[in-house]
């Protein structure tokens, strides 16, 4: 009687870390796909900005077709990609255009001086801070989910329930370089 119900105890307690660890990843994946949600509309304000920036430039730096082209080529490509993998070397590629597109903006004082240009660097600016936050957390949640479908004995349910781990948010290593600013 006694063996019988420290077997029943045993398997109650199995089942409820079972279905505290089931739920853990229920969360962690929830959080995964909002974070990468958050993560999507800053893009997305991002690249609804950077046609404004273009034209803007364009209208003073008529001459300097190629580099307004490649970060039009760019900014398709960014909206298109899915994965974080695609986004993360996307967003390297149109963040290095927009270096471009600046580096030629400085050519012009005049444009420099454009209350409508510096409003949109600005706000630019201010994107860049949110999709950094936004990285940033989806960055942690991954982690955690990553930490708790290769952890044991959580990595057991993780395989019975196919969780899988997922990709972080990265920049490439050019884009860690420290701009150089000179005056």
């Amino acid at each position: 009687m006694v063996i019988t119900i420290v077997i029943v105890v045993f398997i109650v307690i199995g089942i409820l870390w079972l279905i505290a660890t089931y739920n853990g990843f229920i969360k962690l994946r929830n959080l995964t796909d909002n974070s990468w949600s958050d993560v999507d509309v800053q893009l997305k304000r991002r690249y609804d900005l950077i046609p404004n920036i273009v034209n803007t430039v364009k209208g003073y730096a008529k001459h300097e077709r190629e580099v307004f082209l490649n970060v039009t080529n760019a900014r398709a490509r960014a909206t298109a990609a899915t994965t974080p993998a695609e986004k993360s070397g996307a967003e390297n590629m149109l963040t290095s255009a927009l270096r471009q597109l600046f580096a030629v903006a400085e050519n012009y004082p005049e444009l420099k001086a454009n209350t409508n240009f510096l409003d949109l660097q600005k706000n630019l600016s201010l994107i860049e801070d949110a999709i950094q936050n936004a990285r940033r957390y989806y960055n942690a949640v991954v982690r955690d989910l990553n930490i708790k479908v290769e952890s044991f004995p959580s990595n057991l349910v993780a395989q019975i329930f196919h969780f899988l781990k997922k990709e972080f948010f990265e920049i490439e290593e050019g884009e860690r370089a420290v701009p150089r600013v000179k005056f």
